[in-house]
């Protein structure tokens, strides 16, 4: 059914006894210059029906009564429970006119019903009513939303990555995130089940950055899912991450195109990240130039962004911003004010992960039978650097 056509059921009214004998329809008319801006039109009524109506002081529900505008959810009893839609009543160039006070809805269906039988004069013997249902064409939509960035970055990855970062140019839609997101090796077969598949899905509170966690089953030596099905990547190989564009966005309409990273596959990573073999290049005091640290492996980037901080040796904390660079291999920091000269301190905390999810003291992909013990009880750790 196309908006601008008008939709119009025609039948014979005033069978019974007391009912007006005069072929009546009812039609949509959409605006040329708007098709969501639309009346409905009852014509073929007689001169004397017309004349009462015109001088007929009634109330709205009254009208609505007569000529009645819903929107339509195609199940009876949830249609019926709608409130009818408000709007002017008219009597004019031979026909009965409603014009609702509000455009209709881009996309959504409506139905149109006229009660014969309401018309004054009629006895409750009349016609049954005249129905006509019209859709309010969807606005047409311009594919937008993006995937920005994925993390980590590099096309080189350990066999036990733990998780993937996807970054969108705007806020998405929360539910069924899986049946979007697929790994597949470089034969084109599908990895089964990689990803740990949450029901409260790990997205950011503006709904633009969403986490992929890869199950822990296929990572941890030791556990029944590794041992039967194998790890979800091989070293060796390479795969390709895919996003589909029939992901919505929270507008409801899809991406704009399909995503790919292709990576390769390294040996796993089983060694805690250690703050003392981080490079720090401190800057220059009274300028705003970066403080800047090079890891020896590359970092999970969310959490190396928030949870290394600046402090004066004192513990005052410095003020400012936080990017990793070089494929997570870097991190920068540059300060809302100048430096000043003299010492400060890295405030690192321990629960801080490289790709593998290890944290400093202890590694994430211990096998089971092995005893492991965190080898630090501080949730933080200091670095030291000086500023000249």
């Amino acid at each position: 059914m196309t908006a601008v056509a008008c939709l119009a059921l025609v039948v014979l009214a005033g069978e019974a006894q007391g009912a007006p004998r005069e072929r009546s329809a009812i039609r949509w008319i959409p605006e040329a210059s708007d098709t969501n801006k639309v009346a409905v039109e009852v014509s073929g009524l007689s001169a004397r029906v017309l004349r009462e109506l015109r001088g007929a002081n009634w109330t709205p529900a009254q009208w609505r009564g007569l000529l009645t505008v819903r929107v339509e959810h195609g199940d009876l009893f949830t249609d019926v429970g709608i409130p009818p839609m408000q709007g002017d009543y008219r009597v004019r160039d031979g026909i009965l006119r409603f014009e609702p006070q509000f455009p209709l809805e881009p996309g959504v269906r409506y139905r149109a019903s006229f009660h014969p039988e309401m018309l004054p004069g009629t006895h409750s013997g009349a016609a049954p009513p005249l129905t006509a249902a019209f859709e309010a064409p969807a606005r047409p939509v311009t594919p937008a939303t993006f995937v920005a960035r994925v993390y980590p970055s590099s096309a080189f990855l350990p066999e036990n990555l733990l998780k993937f970062y996807v970054h969108f140019s705007a806020p998405m839609s929360r539910g069924h995130i899986y049946d979007y997101v697929r790994l597949r090796d470089a034969a084109g077969r599908y990895v089964e089940l990689p990803f740990l598949e949450l029901d409260e899905e790990l997205w950011d509170p503006t709904m633009t950055r969403l986490t992929l966690i890869i199950d822990p089953g296929r990572i941890k030596r030791g556990v029944q899912p590794l041992e039967e099905i194998g790890p979800a990547l091989e070293e060796g190989k390479s795969y390709v991450f895919e996003l589909s564009r029939k992901w919505k966005d929270a507008a409801g309409v899809p991406l704009k195109a399909d995503f790919q990273k292709t990576f390769k596959v390294g040996p796993p990573d089983r060694q805690p990240p250690d703050p003392a073999r981080w490079r720090i290049q401190a800057p220059n005091s009274r300028t705003r130039d970066p403080l800047r640290v090079t890891f020896p492996e590359p970092m999970d980037h969310a959490l190396a962004r928030r949870m290394i901080r600046v402090t004066r040796d004192t513990g005052e904390p410095v003020e400012g911003e936080t990017a990793l660079e070089d494929e997570e291999w870097g991190w920068l920091f540059t300060p809302a004010s100048p430096w000043r000269r003299g010492n400060f301190r890295l405030l690192i905390q321990t629960t801080i992960e490289d790709l593998a999810g290890n944290n400093i003291g202890k590694a994430f992909d211990v096998d089971l039978v092995e005893s492991t013990q965190r080898a630090l009880t501080n949730s933080t750790v200091k670095v030291s650097f000086e500023v000249r």
